[in-house]
């Protein structure tokens, strides 16, 4: 009999390779069961992939202070900066090549994974065909290395994984999505993955929606969202900021502080006090002109123009305005600590600081 190609490739993926994943699933949720992997007396060994983007360097020295620079190991596929290498451990870690994530997990006896590798919104779109390598087909290895090795996973998602029909003022953590972007399309599919993966083999999947995340620490990296970072080096170094959205746009942000914090203690929480696996977290919601107005108390001569872009004012169209998070702050005690005013005011130091110290002019 002949096989055509499709067929044969899925013969392959349903034999050899994955039979020996599903061999562990099992018993990994049996072993869940009976003992704890992740005990109060044992410091979790924690892996975060795409820790050179906006998020994994901070989270990784949050996670550093409490349970030892040894035992939080950032991993990406760039070479990091100097600094990055000098704080602990960093590997190379390419998510599309599941033999090497397995030799990580397996010789650094990790039991938390932190999977940060991703294509953000905009820059998704310009390319679907490698956001949905990344997002998805990234998101199925990890999710089976935590399967095998009975790991305790946290996979970001974001307002992104919302539509255009989903309500928007406030977004709860459970309504209809329907996202309009390969990111918001691959962030719902790891949120029903993870869930499905949870309820049938005891997988410890954990995932928040994270607003915007404003940050001093890293470029603007392709979200929609990231306006409100490039607003604050715009106003200490041109004096002038050209929004890409429109002035009354509102979407959820957050300081990254918060969102550094939420992650972990959510991570920390036991699985008792868990009613979902994916939460909606919120902190702030701003519309360009306000916090614009905010920065103008600290920088009156900022100047803003708008000129939307309309792939991403599309996208935030489809955004949330706010987030419900009271599932959050009832399950686990989440609860933001930077409003509008002390978001700015830090992010400005922050910005100035750097500016200063790479030898820019401040306006």
């Amino acid at each position: 009999m002949k096989v055509c190609g499709g067929a044969w490739a899925l013969l392959k993926s349903l034999c050899s390779p994955s039979c020996s994943r599903l061999a562990g699933w099992t018993s990994c949720q049996v072993s869940r069961r009976n003992t704890s992997s992740h005990g109060s007396s044992d410091s979790p060994r924690v892996l975060i992939t795409g820790g050179l983007g906006q998020l994994g360097v901070g989270l990784a020295q949050m996670l550093r202070e409490q349970y030892g620079k040894e035992n939080v190991i950032l991993s990406d596929i760039k070479r990091p900066p100097a600094d990055v290498f000098n704080m602990g451990p960093f590997v190379y870690a390419d998510v599309l090549d599941y033999k090497n994530l397995r030799e990580l997990v397996v010789n650094n006896r990790i039991t938390w994974l932190v999977h940060y590798s991703a294509l953000l919104s905009a820059v998704g779109e310009a390319n679907v065909t490698l956001a949905r390598t990344i997002n998805i087909t990234g998101l199925h290895n990890v999710l089976d290395l935590a399967l095998e090795n009975c790991l305790r996973l946290f996979v970001p998602s974001t307002i992104g994984a919302f539509g255009p029909s989903s309500p928007r003022d406030p977004a709860p953590d459970l309504c209809i999505q329907r996202p309009r972007t390969i990111y918001g399309v691959s962030k719902v599919h790891g949120e029903l993955m993870g869930e499905y993966l949870h309820h049938k083999y005891g997988l410890d999947f954990r995932c928040l929606r994270y607003p915007g995340v404003i940050s001093a620490t890293t470029k603007p990296g392709g979200g929609t969202t990231d306006y409100a970072v490039q607003i604050f080096h715009d106003a200490l170094g041109s004096g002038h900021h050209e929004c890409y959205l429109r002035p009354q746009t509102r979407l959820p942000m957050m300081h990254i502080s918060d969102c550094h914090r939420a992650t972990i203690e959510f991570m920390q929480a036991d699985e008792c006090q868990l009613s979902l696996r994916t939460y909606n977290i919120a902190a702030i919601s701003f519309t360009p002109e306000e916090v614009a107005a905010e920065i103008r108390k600290h920088v009156p001569q900022l100047t803003v123009t708008y000129k939307p872009d309309p792939v991403r004012q599309n996208i935030a169209d489809s955004w949330p305005m706010r987030f419900d998070d009271s599932n959050a702050r009832r399950d686990w005690g989440w609860k933001p600590a930077y409003g509008l005013p002390e978001l700015v005011t830090d992010m400005l130091d922050r910005v100035q600081n750097k500016r200063t110290n790479a030898g820019l002019p401040v306006s």
